[in-house]
Parts: structure tokens; C-alpha cells; sequence
């Protein structure tokens, strides 16, 4: 009865705490999980709007860059934006936020909270780890994007939106590689270890609540499974 939500920051934190989106999201996850004593729910937090603009200022000040430093400006804006929800559902999370998605160990509570790792991983590939740590077998990843498209719908007018897409195909479009701040719908890493795991993932916009819980009740929804 374990379900994995990666929340993109850009959803929690656009530019500074979306508080309206906010309170509709926790209502609705706390009336599922009333719904249900057995359920529970894992969250991963992406960085937001803090992390590119943060990440921007290192890149504009420093005459020689480094992907490990901005990966770790990045991982500390998740666990800030994950410390907020921690906050919000105090009263159902009980265990620490999780950094290291191999050592967590227990989840006693009904919803545990987990941020960024280390250089190298994203949110994504947290969510994919704690999947398989607790047995869930699928990831719903909420982001700015309602849709998988053929293409970057922005560059490529003729892109389409996919419903369902494999592993193969998903990931020939993705490659193979993780930059910070690279934008695909998920982290080629990430998606390397779902499809080892036989995990499915399924993308879709965040802002929707109406859908997020159509999701989680597994009822129809707007947006694309992979795998």
C-alpha cells in the first residue's frame, strides 16, 4: 500500500513557496490517507526555482565551474523544500527527512519525507531507490509538463503527446547521461535502475489535484506511463 510521489520543485517552490497550491495538496493527501489506514505515502522533493537560480549565480560567478558543487547547490534547495512539507505533515511524518535513500531503514509513519542525495543522482533516482526499498512498483512523478511528448513540444512543433511509452523508447530519448539541471521529463539514471527494477513510472502536471488523486486511486488520468 505504498505509494511514491516525486514532486517537482518547481511545483512546491516556483519561486518562493506556492502556499495556495500547498494547502489544497495537503488536504487532498491527508483525506487519502485517512481513507485507508494501510496506506501510506513516500514524497520526494525536487529543488525548484531556488536551485536554477542559486545554481545561475555560481555559474555567472565563478571563472571554472564544477557539476559536483552544482549538484550540491541543488541537493541542499531539496532538502530545504522538503523540510517545508516535513513541517506541514509533522503529524504523519515521523522518521527525519531522508537524504540517503539506501539507508532508510524504517517508516513508521504514514508519510516520509526524502530530498536529494549526493552529485550525481537527482530526485528522481531517490524515488526510484525508496520504490524499491519499500516495494512499490510504481513512481508518480509530478512536474511542470502534463505529457511525455515525441519531441520538446518548444523546439519541435510537430511533437506529440504520448500516453504510454517503454523503457526502450523512453530512454533512447533521454540518453544515458545526468547533468544538474537537466531537464527531461525523468533522469536518465533513474530511469536506467526503474526499468532493472521493473518499476513504472508514470509523468504527469502537478498543479492538477483532481488528477494526482485520480493517480493514486488508480483511476483514469491525464498523462503518460512508462513502461
Amino acid at each position: 500500500m505504498v505509494k511514491v510521489l516525486s514532486v517537482g520543485g518547481s511545483i512546491v517552490v516556483p519561486r518562493e513557496p506556492d502556499t495556495d497550491f500547498l494547502k489544497q495538496f495537503a488536504n487532498m493527501i491527508r483525506t487519502w490517507l485517512e481513507q485507508d489506514k494501510e496506506r501510506k505515502l513516500i514524497l520526494v522533493v525536487g529543488g525548484g526555482g531556488q536551485a536554477r537560480i542559486y545554481q545561475k549565480a555560481y555559474a555567472d560567478i565563478a571563472e571554472n565551474t564544477d557539476s559536483s558543487q552544482a549538484d550540491w547547490i541543488g541537493i541542499m534547495a531539496t532538502r530545504l523544500n522538503a523540510q517545508l512539507l516535513k513541517a506541514v505533515f509533522a503529524d504523519l511524518c515521523i522518521e527525519d527527512v531522508v537524504y540517503d535513500p539506501t539507508q532508510a531503514a524504517e517508516f513508521k509513519g504514514k508519510i516520509l519525507l526524502a530530498a536529494g542525495w549526493k552529485p550525481g543522482f537527482s530526485t528522481d533516482n531517490d524515488a526510484v531507490l525508496l520504490a524499491k526499498k519499500f516495494n512499490a512498483k510504481t513512481v508518480i512523478n509530478l512536474s511542470n509538463i502534463e505529457k511525455v511528448y515525441t519531441d520538446d513540444p518548444k523546439k519541435n512543433p510537430d511533437a506529440k503527446p504520448l500516453d504510454v511509452i517503454s523503457w526502450t523508447d523512453f530512454r533512447k530519448m533521454v540518453g544515458d547521461e545526468w547533468s544538474p539541471g537537466k531537464n527531461t521529463p525523468f533522469d536518465p539514471i533513474a530511469s536506467k535502475e526503474a526499468e532493472k527494477e521493473g518499476i513504472s513510472v508514470i509523468c504527469a502536471g502537478g498543479k492538477n489535484i483532481g488528477n494526482i488523486q485520480s493517480i493514486l486511486d488508480d483511476k483514469d488520468f491525464v498523462g503518460t506511463k512508462i513502461g
